[in-house]
């Protein structure tokens, strides 16, 4: 498989985008004024305790109180602890199912270790009182009107291990199929005399010497080490940890031997870029190339194109079928049709044919969309039992590529498939989009951000075409003001960049996206 990955970097955003075959699979954003919080550990301090729902608020100096589930919380913050009824460590290592995402961060659900049984946990109000200060790590990041959700058992991830203070296991990604290479990981990390606490080793560990595991241990354990003192120290509320740019997640998470090439668009994106591949991954630090050519990186690989088609409701598929994803507030509805395709001859057959293709799709679209939580796939009802098995199948296996853990039910005779995946950050669209003025939230437009970040690249693709030394930049008036004042500084980098003065004028008439670029 083609795999590579596809840095933009803008005036107000990063894009990180992943390619496997030439289509994109991945898509991760950080704006210069909003960097994800999952991963961050804190010094929190408990606003509520609530009996009822077995869990409490926590304020960690977000505007919205962190929300911590009984079962996410553990009385201790030092490394010797152990999360209720924690299984043995060949258990562990049996039951790991690492998902390497850069945002992994819940010891229990995104790195894999098995939950703690719920009947164990004690009560939150014998844990927990109002006023008491804890160390807590960001798991989940907030969503619509909801805070983050955080837990105590730590979770910090290197290149090759992920460290958890709190456990006991030694534990080796599913990932790594053979038994004999699992094996001598696990004895690598077990014979070590670290520090206490859980490990797993990560996929990219695979075929890595002792050196390398024991470096990134010792690495996480002084790392570990910092956090405990701040802790010690620190005022509550209180930043103890924050992860880092979504740059170096990618590097360090995503960047394997699969990746034949790693292009970035900007000097120093490039020059970060290559100072943390040179860091991390040495051997492959070559693979890292500045994006030479006129055109946008974007554009020229076909990604922008891609972005906006995830941004719709329908998608078409090859052959003529489509299928339409529908955001509810309780779950995601996935609709496969038949579209334009009618078949040859056997109604069956052509049922099967839309199915199968469509199977790769939505999964690709669950993966570049970050769709999470309940997802419901609709497939066309299918009479043959064999029909439903080998479209089940095919599923399983196109999401044994997603790095998200997810869990599948069986179609129904229906052609329904019930899932669960995990969801730590925004998706696209809650991400990209903004509820429309117009409709009350009945339907989506892009937002400011988005729209900004946009109008930038334009600017700066053709600022240089024909001598231009103005950009006229027309706008609806509520966009222009957003220019103007709260993006004010971004649009003096840009001019200061292009080495054009670039004019912005609102224009009544014009819809909410709609924009008009003159270059003079």
């Amino acid at each position: 498989m083609a795999k590579r990955i596809v840095v933009n970097a803008g005036v107000t955003e990063t894009r990180l985008a992943v390619q496997e075959n030439n289509l994109l699979t991945e898509l991760y954003v950080e704006r210069a004024d909003r960097r994800s919080i999952v991963g961050n550990i804190y010094k929190g301090v408990v606003t509520n305790v609530l009996p009822g729902m077995q869990a409490a608020f926590v304020d960690i100096g977000l505007a919205k109180d962190a929300f911590l589930y009984a079962g996410d919380y553990t009385p201790n913050t030092g490394p010797e602890t152990v999360p209720p009824d924690a299984p043995s460590a060949e258990d562990a290592s049996a039951d790991v199912d690492v998902a390497d995402a850069p945002d992994a961060a819940d010891p229990h659900e995104a790195e894999g270790l098995p939950e703690p049984r719920r009947e164990a946990v004690r009560p939150i109000e014998e844990m927990l009182r109002k006023g008491q200060e804890v160390l807590v790590q960001v798991s989940k990041e907030p969503l619509g009107t909801k805070g983050a959700r955080v837990t105590s058992f730590v979770s910090i991830p290197g290149r090759y291990i992920v460290y958890m203070p709190q456990a006991r296991h030694v534990g080796v990604s599913r990932r790594i199929h053979e038994d004999a290479e699992r094996d001598r990981l696990r004895a690598i990390v077990r014979d070590l005399p670290p520090p206490p606490g859980g490990f797993i080793v990560r996929t990219v560990a695979e075929g890595k010497g002792e050196e390398e595991l024991v470096a990134d241990i010792h690495l996480l354990s002084r790392l570990w080490g910092q956090v405990q003192s701040r802790f010690e120290s620190a005022k509550a509320p209180s930043l103890l940890h924050e992860e880092m740019d979504v740059t170096f997640r990618v590097v360090r998470d995503l960047f394997s031997p699969e990746v034949e090439e790693f292009l970035v668009d900007s000097d120093e994106a490039y020059e970060k870029s290559l100072s943390y591949a040179t860091t991390l991954v040495p051997q492959l630090a070559s693979r890292v190339k500045r994006w030479d050519k006129d055109s946008p990186i974007f554009e020229a690989s076909g990604i922008e194109r891609e972005i906006d088609k995830a941004l719709r409701r329908r998608v078409w598929l090859k052959s003529g079928g489509y299928i339409v994803i529908d955001h509810t507030e309780a779950l995601v509805a996935i609709d496969v049709n038949t579209g334009k395709y009618v078949g040859k001859r056997d109604l069956e057959e052509t049922i099967l044919k839309i199915n199968l293709e469509a199977v790769t799709e939505v999964v690709r679209q669950i993966r570049l969309r970050d769709l999470g939580g309940i997802i419901i796939i609709d497939f066309i009802d299918m009479e043959r039992p064999e029909h439903r098995d080998q479209v089940f199948k095919a599923l399983k296996k196109v999401l044994a590529d997603d790095k998200a853990r997810t869990n599948v039910l069986e179609i129904s005779q229906l052609g329904l498939v019930e899932m669960t995946r995990k969801r730590v950050r925004q998706s696209l669209q809650s991400l990209f989009c903004a509820p429309c003025p117009t409709c009350k939230g009945g339907g989506v437009v892009k937002s400011d951000a988005t729209l900004t970040a946009e109008i930038f690249r334009k600017i700066q693709a053709g600022a240089h075409e024909g001598g231009a030394q103005e950009v006229v930049v027309r706008v609806h008036p509520e966009m222009a003001h957003h220019l103007e004042s709260i993006q004010r500084s971004g649009l003096e980098r840009l001019q200061s960049l292009i080495k054009r003065k670039v004019s912005v004028q609102g224009v009544p008439t014009y819809h909410r996206e709609q924009y008009e670029l003159t270059f003079k």
